[in-house]
């Protein structure tokens, strides 16, 4: 092993990330491409094993160890950048290139840290290189989802933190292992976890925050931040029970607001977490098959999901419009950018010669070899959803349904050029999996093209289609807000806190008045004593102070001798 091979892959992109500001036209856009495929061979080259550690206080940390599930997870990454940076080459600011690749080396940084120290100080920079990309976007909305949104982040980040840290103290040792949610330590752990999968109940921070990024920005937001919570989810906690009722939860209710949405960014963006869902589902399960299914469909899902985005993103970027109700028609005019939609579409739905078909369809068949049939028939109904929401309802109203008038052509070159890369992704992978199932991190028994296997999904495909088109009148969206949790914290408990506060200040205020009162009296009372004019004041005869001292004497005298 040579000493680059024990160079952090991910450090490399987060230092490269910084000479972007120093450079210029076609040199920086050149290093915008080139860096993400240096990092991509750095991935290759990490052997299995701790490739580098080092001490620190009383511990050894392992910032770089390989094996074939980490290495897995940042392919993919690398590779995401190096088409996200293609996408928003031109259309991004500088500074939010810089972000997305500090994001993006992060990610790569956490997938590969051995140790939860490594990891812990990665997963930060990842939030904070995430909240700058949102950030950099502009705007009077951008900004506030961002502060939300790291809010929840280092809310994440503090249960994490708590969490190793008494995990540490309880086992001494600070490697990143297999845990069980059995002690305050790994549930603090796995909460933190969980929050960067927007998982419930506060799944709505990534639909909050991600459509308020630009075209580029959200391409590179769906990618890394909940694929590596279901990398850790993966590693420290595969079988863990409670994770099979957290996915479904999350399944079901990205295909709810999704139907709901009228915003096409926000349906993608609750699309999600339906689909992350579904890896969070197979890792709770925890058997071969349903690991090897949630870390495949993450790999796939990574590449359909920006597709979309960036079909989505194309749209926006060329018609300046985001909402269902304004779109409709842009196939006369944009015709590439249908095409890749439609391409993301049908993979996300798992149609049969597509990424999603040969990926999603191992965490069902892991449900039914453990005989978890009702988890195997909401998984059913829920890829029938999916196919409502996302592989119909999207491409149809932004695409096709009533024409808008409007007649944008398709985007810029190296915007057309990302999108075909990935649409030949989600097309090659489906029709060879082979080289994806051998990168798995267990040996694949599955057989994805079997005549069952093929037509029940094609059977749930065009039923679901059918019922699409006959509920079209229902599916129609207006000009509606859709409630989520995050109203409780950004409607209700600001005005519960502004209630309750001129509430409790007219209490205090009558209380204040009443308690002064009260003393004010006690005061002129003993005034009335002990005043200039008072009784206690007055000028006395000795003869008279000299009675009563004797007189107090004797009564004094009388009870002590009785």
């Amino acid at each position: 092993m040579t000493s680059i091979d024990a160079f952090p892959p991910g450090l490399v992109l987060i230092l490269g990330a910084f000479l972007l500001p120093f450079l210029r036209g076609t040199l920086r856009n050149a290093w915008i491409l080139l860096l993400p495929v240096f990092v991509l061979w750095l991935v290759w080259r990490v052997p299995d094993g701790p490739v580098l550690t080092f001490a620190f206080l009383d511990y050894t940390l392992t910032p770089v160890e390989g094996d074939v599930l980490s290495r897995l997870f940042a392919i993919i990454f690398a590779i995401m950048a190096f088409t996200g940076a293609l996408f928003a080459m031109n259309q991004s600011r500088v500074v939010e290139l810089t972000a997305a690749f500090v994001y993006a080396g992060s990610a790569i940084g956490v997938v590969f840290a051995g140790d939860l120290i490594s990891l812990f100080v990665f997963w930060e920079i990842m939030a904070l290189g995430s909240t700058t990309v949102l950030l950099s976007a502009g705007g009077p909305r951008s900004t506030p989802a961002a502060m939300r949104y790291l809010i929840m982040h280092v809310m994440g980040g503090s249960l994490l933190l708590i969490g190793i840290v008494a995990q540490i103290d309880a086992t001494g040792s600070i490697d990143f292992v297999a845990m069980k949610p059995d002690s305050l330590a790994t549930w603090m752990i796995l909460l933190g976890f969980l929050i960067n999968a927007a998982a419930p109940l506060l799944s709505a921070w990534l639909p909050d925050a991600y459509p308020e990024a630009s075209p580029g920005g959200m391409v590179f937001l769906s990618a890394f931040t909940t694929k590596t919570a279901v990398y850790v989810l993966i590693r420290g906690f595969p079988g863990a029970e409670v994770l099979v009722f957290v996915g479904l939860y999350m399944v079901f209710y990205g295909i709810f607001y999704a139907l709901l949405e009228n915003d096409m960014r926000r349906i993608l963006a609750y699309s999600i977490v339906n689909q992350v869902g579904f890896m969070v589902t197979g890792i709770g399960i925890g058997t071969e098959m349903a690991l090897n299914g949630a870390a495949s469909h993450a790999f796939t899902h990574i590449i359909y999901k920006a597709l979309l985005l960036m079909s989505a993103g194309s749209v926006l970027h060329m018609t300046g419009k985001r909402k269902c109700t304004d779109l409709g028609g842009l196939f006369q005019s944009m015709p590439i950018t249908t095409l890749c939609g439609i391409i993301g579409a049908l993979s996300i739905s798992s149609f049969p010669l597509t990424s999603g078909f040969i990926s999603k369809s191992m965490i069902p068949q892991a449900a039914a070899d453990e005989n978890l049939m009702i988890v195997w028939f909401l998984l059913a109904a829920a890829s029938a959803g999916v196919f409502l929401h996302a592989g119909i309802k999207f491409p149809w109203f932004v695409f096709f349904q009533k024409d808008s008038g409007l007649r944008p052509p398709d985007p810029p070159l190296n915007m057309r050029l990302a999108m075909f890369f990935f649409a030949a992704l989600c097309i090659g992978l489906g029709v060879f999996p082979g080289p994806l199932y051998a990168l798995l991190p267990f040996p694949v028994a599955f057989v994805p093209y079997t005549a069952a296997h093929v037509v029940t999904m094609l059977q749930l495909l065009l039923f679901s289609g059918l019922a699409f088109f006959i509920c079209l009148p229902i599916m129609k969206r207006t000009l509606t807000i859709s409630l989520d949790v995050d109203w409780s914290y950004r409607r209700f408990l600001p005005r519960l806190v502004r209630y309750l506060g001129a509430t409790f200040s007219l209490v205090d205020r009558k209380l204040r008045n009443t308690f002064i009162g009260v003393i004010n009296k006690a005061i002129n009372g003993a005034f009335q004593y002990v005043g200039p004019k008072g009784v206690l004041a007055r000028t006395l005869p000795a003869g008279a102070m000299m009675f009563w001292a004797v007189a107090l004497l004797a009564g004094f005298l009388v009870a002590y001798l009785i």
